[in-house]
């Protein structure tokens, strides 16, 4: 059964924060009182790296098993997009439709989390990107993550333009206040973008938690 709320969490880039801010994302949610589940379709990793797998950092924050999260079979241990990696490693191909059609929720879910893999038009499957995922999977609302400083408004304008038809919350990750750069991105990106615009898991939590399902043209 789908989660009350949905919400689809990808970036603007590699190693932007997207785990990180959806763990934080999880543990808010679970401190405010709402059942929780986080899934991520397929990833890829060094296995060589201290670093903990994706799905293990979301596993923990919402109190589940690591292959729950990510189911073993789409764990690819090379460093690539995930159709990349299984292919490197004579994996089978896989499909967007295969990804969406093996998410499992438990019930009742009052917020399941999804995390992409990669930059939103990063590949995801062998017939699609990030985005091609987000439009099978319908959520209720997109988190786009994205560095607080300079470019930041050209990626945040290309991604958002993509996820047309969606509700999206522009998640400025690793914001100062301090940084006069990140300050006045911003104030731009809200001002003249009117971009919803969060630089705390305080902020995105009632952003995410409002949003309803409504049909969509992604």
């Amino acid at each position: 059964m789908r989660p009350a709320r949905l919400v689809f969490i990808t970036a603007t880039g590699t190693e932007v924060g997207k785990t990180w801010v959806g763990a934080a994302l999880l543990r808010a949610a679970v401190a405010d009182g709402l059942t929780v589940a986080a899934r991520k379709p397929a990833q890829s990793f060094d296995p060589t790296s201290s670093e903990p797998r994706d799905s293990a950092v979301l596993a923990s924050a919402a109190g589940c098993e690591e292959t729950d999260v990510c189911p073993a079979h789409r764990w690819y241990p090379t460093p690539l997009a995930p159709p990349m990696a299984a292919a490197e490693l004579a994996s089978p191909s896989f499909r967007v439709a295969d990804l969406v059609g093996e998410l499992a929720w438990p019930t009742p879910v009052q917020m399941g989390i999804v995390e992409g893999a990669g930059g939103l038009r990063s590949p995801l499957a062998d017939d699609g990107d990030n985005l091609d995922f987000a439009r099978a999977l319908q959520p209720d609302i997109v988190v786009l993550v994205a560095d607080a400083g300079l470019g930041t408004i050209n990626h945040v304008r290309l991604n958002v333009n993509a996820l047309v038809g969606r509700p999206v919350v522009v998640f400025l990750n690793r914001f100062s206040t301090a940084d006069r750069v990140h300050v006045l991105n911003r104030k731009w990106l809200i001002e003249r973008d009117r971009f919803t615009v969060a630089t705390t898991v305080d902020q995105l939590l009632p952003l995410v938690a409002a949003a309803t399902s409504a049909p969509s043209t992604m």
